[in-house]
């Protein structure tokens, strides 16, 4: 078997050292023609909350139904007043139902809604 011989000088490619590549995490990378969007403000619960209401203003007045009558519906309850403790979670059922659509109603809205 013949070996191969190369010349002398070019036993291996050379290698050019490349200068370290330091990232700064405290800022947003450099992408040509892009520029990212500024970080929203922080929002605390009753920002939150209001701005929830205002898109969606149904979802509350059905949480509040639904607890206004199994608050009725349990002191009814314990007045022995069975029939009146009966149509209260009767319409406690109902409210969560209206409450769960209305959930339902807003999140469709919501994915529907453009892109600002």
């Amino acid at each position: 078997m013949a070996t191969a011989t190369t010349p002398v000088g070019q036993d291996q490619p050379t290698k050019t050292a490349s200068p370290p590549v330091v990232f700064d995490l405290s800022q947003p990378p450099v992408i040509e023609g892009f520029t990212p969007l500024p970080r929203p403000r922080e929002e605390n619960f009753k920002d939150k909350f209001i701005r929830k209401t205002k898109e969606n203003p149904f979802v509350p007045i059905g949480c509040l139904g639904t607890a206004g009558a199994l608050i009725y519906g349990l002191s009814a309850f314990r007045r022995g007043k069975t029939r009146q403790s009966q149509l209260l979670m009767r319409a406690r059922i109902f409210a969560q139902g209206f409450t769960v659509v209305a959930i339902i109603v807003g999140v469709a809205a919501t994915a529907l809604k453009p892109k600002q």
